[in-house]
């Protein structure tokens, strides 16, 4: 008997070969894609671990990851999820980790929580943006709650050096409802630019504004002529570089955590 109370209508016949973390039921562990590229279906290289949430669309090939396989971004692409979970409905402090690897520089998306375009002008609650040069990538963090909206960024005398050089890295943002401030870790390694949301606290997603969850995307779509034409937008563009393992945790977790993510690859 197949049961879909909990997935996403377009997916291939559950198996149970997919890789899993670990992580206690209800755990702060929420949302967990390892691209591990083990099968020929594209859709279940590209599972959710926690909720066996196939995605609706999975067009990215297969490449080599850090420790096992991983999925190449490509223009107008992405892997595209009816959710991540329920998330945005316990995040008060938050945890997005990722793999990427990238050699070139382009305004794009590494992921991104869509919404309607009435509930923000971006069409989002949350995405993760890329874009400055090669000598000065620029990294920023887009959060829209019930309460505001908020920009945590790594720009200027705050860039995050070697980022575009052709190598795997591993990112992590931290946000902790206590002291309203978002840490950026790269490779395990804490960005001194800690950006502080004042007096922000406990996120307050609005799940019921959020329509779905891309990885590898910015949160608006283009439109088949913008396609035609090699249509460029900051909204809309695709990561064109290399993602891996994808997780997102409803708490803050500790340095210790972050290091223990990049030194076993996960």
């Amino acid at each position: 008997m197949l049961v879909f109370s909990c997935q996403d209508l377009e997916r291939p016949e559950l198996e149970d070969n997919f890789p899993k973390d670990a992580n206690a039921p209800g755990g702060s562990l929420k949302f967990y894609a390892a691209f591990d590229g083990a099968t020929s279906n594209p859709l279940m290289n590209a599972v959710d671990s926690i909720r066996a949430k196939f995605p609706s669309s999975n067009p990215l090939q297969t490449i080599d990851g850090p420790a096992s396989k991983a999925i190449q971004g490509a223009k107008y692409k992405y892997v595209k999820y009816s959710s991540a979970n329920d998330f945005a409905q316990n995040a008060k402090s938050f945890t997005v980790s990722v793999w990427v690897k990238k050699g070139n520089i382009a305004t794009d998306h590494i992921f991104s929580l869509p919404s309607p375009a009435d509930y923000h002008w971006s069409a989002a609650s949350m995405f993760l943006l890329s874009e400055g040069s090669v000598a000065a990538p620029v990294l920023k963090f887009f959060v829209k709650d019930s309460v505001g909206e908020k920009w945590f960024e790594w720009v200027g005398a705050n860039t995050v050096t070697g980022l575009y050089d052709g190598n795997w890295h591993h990112l992590a943002f931290v946000y902790n409802a206590t002291s309203s401030q978002m840490t950026m870790y790269k490779d395990g390694v804490a960005h001194p630019n800690a950006p502080v949301w004042t007096g922000h606290g406990n996120v307050s997603l609005e799940a019921s504004k959020i329509t779905g969850l891309k990885i590898g995307a910015g949160p608006q779509e283009f439109t088949q002529a913008q396609i035609d034409t090699g249509g460029d937008d900051w909204l809309k563009n695709s990561w064109t570089g290399g993602i891996d393992q994808f997780r997102m945790y409803t708490t803050a977790l500790t340095s210790a955590e972050i290091t223990n993510l990049f030194n076993k690859k996960k």
